[in-house]
């Protein structure tokens, strides 16, 4: 079984082991629900659901940290505010170096650091690129699910013409498999591959068939039904297992809401048309809740500031993501996504209570003997980093004023210049003009 399952995982070389990593993971709780449950409960939204809430409780740590660093960057703003006051009218090197000496000389201050907002983004997008290729091909991941198509599937091979019936579902309902199956290559892959990898391919046909695909009509040749009558049992009985592990308020976890939306127009499928639009819909609802709950760090000039104004955006773009990408991916990425939504929200209830009560005082003052003792041990003291930046200021401040009197100097030429200019010439006429206009204005 493990061999099916590496031919058909996402093989990227930096998305694929984390890939895997969490399908183990999501199979393991899968097979311990269904466990415990003494077989009755084989759902994998379920398995989606309590994953989520393991990740984000792994995830907790680095979300309290986060909001720390926002309730201590909102501290520290007004000592940032005044060295940028202090600068901004230098834009040379050497004020610029000074400058990030002293903005991080007043982060050591805080125990924090500039990116310290950014780690959990960095965390949970990989996690959520590497989730949407589990989804995508769940039984690849899960071999529970996987033992599920292993009757159907191997009636399927040995059923005379199936790579034309094959061909012909997958050009029926415009499947693509995460294989790279479609209908333009299907009948080429399937002719060239044997043993485990023909098997694999046929799951993963199976796997990415619609819901309309396994329905009984009286189209001929339209669904899986009709092109292999001989295995209705076989059908039967992978569509009574898909129908509790791959099915979400009657929605096919593999499919996409827009594709979902688009079948139930078609077939006037009202209420699942309902449930599909709700939920990428829910996915921006909740996230709009998470934005409103979560404190962000302060920042320079309050609403005018240009990082102020980023940020503006990006929390009115974020949800709006969140809305489109949920109706062209798989309902499972749309079910973790509001899942963990609602899990941060939960989650963010309760840190905020936890921040309000914490004595920002002492957490700085902890962090700035845990910085004394670092660079203690790297032999710099606090005396020697405040002497250099002095030294820098001064600098600086010398060089600027040096530049000043360069600057009167040669104003002072340019009009002894013009006092001595011959009669008649351009310097004259300019001079003239001058004098002309500083009467007309005195008037």
């Amino acid at each position: 079984m493990s061999g099916m399952i590496e031919l058909t995982a996402y093989s990227g070389k930096f998305l694929g082991p984390i890939a895997k990593v969490l399908g183990w993971i999501m199979s393991g709780i899968y097979d311990i629900v269904l466990k415990i449950s003494g077989g009755t409960i084989n759902s994998v939204p379920l398995a989606i659901v309590l994953m989520t809430i393991l990740i984000y409780m792994c995830l907790l740590p680095l979300t309290i940290q986060q909001q720390k660093f926002s309730k201590l960057s909102q501290k520290m703003q007004p000592e940032l505010n005044a060295i940028r006051d202090k600068y901004k009218n230098r834009k040379d090197q050497e004020a610029m170096m000074a400058m990030n000496q002293e903005t991080q000389l007043v982060y050591q201050k805080y125990g924090i650091s500039p990116s310290g907002s950014c780690i959990q983004m960095l965390i949970q997008m990989p996690i959520l690129f590497a989730l949407y290729r589990v989804f995508y091909n769940i039984p690849a991941y899960i071999s529970s699910v996987r033992s599920s198509y292993t009757g159907l599937v191997d009636g399927i091979i040995n059923t005379n013409g199936f790579v034309d019936k094959l061909t012909a579902l997958m050009t029926n309902f415009n499947a693509v498999t995460s294989s790279g199956l479609n209908a333009n290559n299907v009948a080429d892959k399937l002719n060239a591959a044997t043993g485990t990898t023909l098997s694999n391919y046929v799951t993963d046909i199976m796997y990415k068939l619609p819901s309309t695909a396994w329905e009984k009509t009286a189209d001929a040749g339209k669904t899986i039904f009709e092109q292999f009558p001989n295995l209705s049992d076989s059908i039967n009985s992978t569509l009574h297992d898909m129908n509790q592990f791959n099915y979400f308020l009657g929605l096919n976890i593999s499919d996409t809401p827009w594709a979902i939306i688009k079948s139930s127009i078609a077939s006037h499928a009202w209420l699942l048309l309902i449930i599909a639009v709700l939920i990428p819909v829910l996915s921006y609802i909740t996230q709009v809740i998470n934005i409103k709950l979560m404190p962000t760090a302060a920042t320079a000039g309050g609403d005018n500031d240009q990082v102020a104004r980023q940020m503006k955006t990006m929390n009115t773009m974020m949800p709006l993501m969140s809305l489109f990408f949920c109706f062209v991916t798989p309902v499972g990425l749309g079910i973790y996504w509001v899942a963990s939504a609602l899990c941060r929200a939960v989650q963010q209830f309760f840190i905020n209570k936890h921040i309000e009560n914490l004595d920002l005082e002492d957490i700085i003052a902890k962090n700035q003997e845990k910085v004394k003792k670092k660079r203690e041990k790297m032999g710099v003291t606090e005396e020697r980093i405040r002497q250099a930046a002095a030294m820098n200021t001064r600098s600086i401040q010398s060089k600027a004023n040096v530049s000043s009197a360069n600057i009167e100097l040669e104003r002072e030429k340019a009009n002894a210049a013009k006092a001595n200019a011959k009669p008649g010439s351009m310097a004259a006429k300019a001079n003239l003009v001058k004098e002309f206009s500083e009467k007309n204005n005195r008037k």
